[in-house]
């Protein structure tokens, strides 16, 4: 049986090119440095600072805005100079910025940080156009599911880590490690990764600056794509709450220690591990607009249970059931945004996508505050949960609206 199943995982492997699994590699190395502090942000900030949670809620609008920007940069500079520049650029910036987070004394020099880490984080957008670039469109869907694999692995370690060193240590080492993993992954991107922007054709001449960021305008023009978005900022809204204000309504409504909720987390994490990939291959040639309804159905279960249960056994199956919900649509989802982005495009919608997360990231959380910190705190879950139900409809409409426009893309791509 052993046996087998390593001739399987052999069999899998082979079925990707070196350089994507390099790829998966090195990024694993520097989520892991990111895994062991993101999940205890709302923890830090509200006992480093002594403030609520809408003071985090600001903090997390101000990353998110500013990482829009960021975003938009990076989209753009990712298809004008290149992905491995853009990626490494951003590692070396973000690793600065980590560590100075770690030594602000004020919450106000915490923000003005944020601020600037955000703007740096232009790497997003090109590391998700190597997958594109690297693989096949039939392979897309499973490259970024391996790829939210490797994620997860590290979130599955990292918290887990990151909890038992707050036992022993101060969270300015988290800072540091965080540091040291992306300076790490920098090095290596700049050793081992090949370029993998597409070689102009023949007679093409080089986009100018000020024309590549004029290609947001043709990104916001297809209306289908930007429908999509917006279905996909609902769906960001409620998973938000995941790292934003879980730990915070555990810790203070049911004395949930930050192990605890590391522990929580490596749950999700290590379910995606082990069931990412059979559970994508499973679902990667149904309709997906109907694969991200399913998921964000049970999004809008997982969620919403918190508000209504109070033991860790019902904390557990909450986070089985959101997790499963979860493992449906992130593949999916990045795959569709790679099967509508032109090939000389993908930097740009990539980073428009990320609208999906900046805009939740943005005002999710001081949102998430101000009901916590003046309402009873259940009925963030409970408004939680109607918000994943209208996002279900959303995908379900958009299943209608846009399986023509995938067809003729699926058909211009074997044309």
């Amino acid at each position: 049986m052993i046996k087998n199943q390593i001739a399987r995982w052999k069999a899998i492997y082979n079925e990707y090119p070196k350089t994507f699994w390099i790829l998966i590699a090195v990024s694993f190395i520097d989520q892991l440095g990111g895994a062991l502090l993101f999940p205890f942000f709302a923890l830090y900030i509200t006992a480093r600072f002594n403030v609520g949670m809408v003071e985090v809620g600001i903090l997390f609008a101000l990353f998110s805005f500013s990482g829009f920007f960021g975003s938009l940069l990076g989209g753009a500079l990712t298809d004008r100079f290149g992905r491995k520049q853009v990626v490494i650029f951003s590692l070396v910036a973000t690793s600065i910025s980590s560590v100075f987070m770690g030594l602000a004394d004020s919450l106000e020099v915490f923000y003005v940080i944020a601020v600037l880490a955000g703007i740096f984080s232009v790497g997003g957008p090109a590391r998700q156009a190597m997958v594109a670039d690297i693989l096949p469109e039939k392979k897309r869907a499973q490259g970024f599911g391996v790829l939210r694999v490797s994620a997860n692995l590290s979130v599955a370690i990292g918290p887990a880590i990151g909890g038992l060193l707050l036992g022993v240590t101060s969270y300015l080492s988290l800072f540091i490690i965080d540091a040291v993993a992306s300076t790490a992954v920098a090095l290596l991107f700049a050793m081992v990764i090949p370029e993998t922007k597409p070689e102009k054709e023949e007679g093409e001449e080089e986009e100018s600056v000020s024309q590549s960021f004029g290609g947001y305008l043709t990104v916001a023009k297809d209306s289908l794509f930007m429908l999509f978005v917006g279905a996909c900022i609902l769906m960001g809204l409620v998973y938000v709450n995941l790292n934003a204000s879980l730990g915070v309504y555990l810790r203070d409504e049911f004395s949930i220690a930050e192990s605890g909720y590391g522990m929580l987390l490596s749950l999700n994490a290590l379910m995606v591990v082990l069931f990412q990939f059979p559970i994508t291959r499973r679902v990667e040639n149904r309709p997906p607009m109907l694969v991200m309804a399913a998921g964000m159905l049970l999004y809008a279960i997982g969620f919403g249970m918190y508000g209504f249960v109070s033991t860790k056994a019902m904390f557990i199956f909450a986070m089985i059931i959101l997790t499963v919900g979860e493992m449906f649509i992130a593949p999916v989802s990045q795959a569709l945004v790679a099967t509508f982005s032109p090939e000389k495009m993908r930097g740009r919608y990539m980073a428009v996508f990320g609208i999906s997360w900046m805009v939740p990231f943005a005002v999710g959380p001081y949102l998430a505050g101000l009901v916590m910190d003046n309402m009873d705190s259940r009925i963030l879950w409970y408004i939680t949960g109607t918000i994943g139900i209208v996002a279900t409809f959303a995908f379900l409409w958009l299943h209608g609206k846009m399986e023509p426009k995938l067809a003729d893309i699926e058909i211009e791509a074997t044309a």
